[in-house]
C-alpha cells in the first residue's frame, strides 16, 4: 500500500474515497415522472375511504345491550310511541331497523319482516358506501405502476439508440429510475389499498351479522304471545 500511495503522489494524484450517493424520496419521487401523479392521487383516495368508512362502520357497529330489551318492554305495555322516540333518539342502522317494523305494526308479520330486511339493505348499501372505489384502487395501482415500467424502459432504450456507440450508464439511468420507481410505488398503493378494503369488509360482515340477529330478535318478540 505504501508503494502504491508514493506512486500516486508521483503521478500528481490523490486517492479518494468513493462517496456514497444519497437521495430524499421527493428527489426519487421526481424521478417516478409524471405517472407517480395519479399513484399519488389513488393514496390519497384510498387513505380518504378508509379512514372514513373504518370511523362510520365502527360507529355502526357499536350497539347499546339495554336496547332491545326496552323495546321489548315497551312493546308487551302498549308503549308504542314510547318504542317509537327510543329508535328515533339511538342513532344506527338497527335501530332505524326496528323503528320501520314499529311503523308496520298491526299488520302481518310477513309484511313487518319484509320492511325490515328493506331497510337492513339500505343500511348496509350505506356502509357498502366507497368500498368498490376502494377495491378499484387495489387493482388500478399497480398497474398504473406497470404502465410506468413499459415507459421506462422504452425511454432507456431510445436513449440507448441514440447515444450510439457511446453508450453511459448516465444516459440510462432516467429511464430505468422511472421504470423502478413506479413499479414500487404503484405495488405499495395496491398493497395498502387490498389490506384496508379486506379489513373494512370483515367489519361490515360483522355489522350485517349484528342487524340479523336484531331483526331475528324483535321478530322473536312479535311472535311470543303477550304477558
Amino acid at each position: 500500500m505504501t508503494l502504491l500511495s508514493t506512486m500516486f503522489q508521483e503521478a500528481g494524484g490523490s486517492m479518494q474515497e468513493p462517496q456514497e450517493i444519497s437521495i430524499s424520496f421527493i428527489d426519487l419521487a421526481i424521478k417516478g415522472g409524471w405517472v407517480m401523479i395519479p399513484i399519488l392521487l389513488l393514496s390519497f383516495i384510498a387513505i380518504y375511504i378508509f379512514v372514513e368508512r373504518y370511523y362510520v362502520i365502527t360507529r355502526a357497529g357499536k350497539e347499546d345491550m339495554n336496547f332491545m330489551n326496552r323495546i321489548k318492554d315497551y312493546i308487551y305495555d302498549g308503549k308504542i310511541d314510547a318504542a317509537m322516540a327510543l329508535c328515533r333518539s339511538t342513532e344506527s342502522p338497527a335501530a332505524r331497523m326496528i323503528e320501520k317494523g314499529i311503523n308496520r305494526l298491526g299488520r302481518p308479520l310477513n309484511d313487518v319482516n319484509t320492511a325490515i330486511e328493506n331497510v337492513g339493505k339500505l343500511e348496509i348499501y350505506k356502509l357498502e358506501k366507497g368500498l368498490p372505489v376502494l377495491a378499484t384502487v387495489a387493482g388500478a395501482a399497480p398497474m398504473i405502476g406497470f404502465l410506468g415500467t413499459v415507459i421506462g424502459m422504452i425511454k432507456a432504450f431510445y436513449d440507448m439508440a441514440n447515444a450510439g456507440n457511446n453508450i453511459d450508464v448516465s444516459l440510462l439511468s432516467d429511464g430505468i429510475y422511472t421504470a423502478l420507481v413506479t413499479t414500487v410505488a404503484g405495488l405499495i398503493v395496491g398493497i395498502v389499498a387490498y389490506f384496508a378494503y379486506n379489513s373494512l369488509v370483515v367489519k361490515v360482515e360483522k355489522v350485517i351479522f349484528k342487524l340479523e340477529a336484531t331483526s331475528t330478535e324483535f321478530m322473536d318478540i312479535l311472535n311470543e304471545p303477550a304477558k
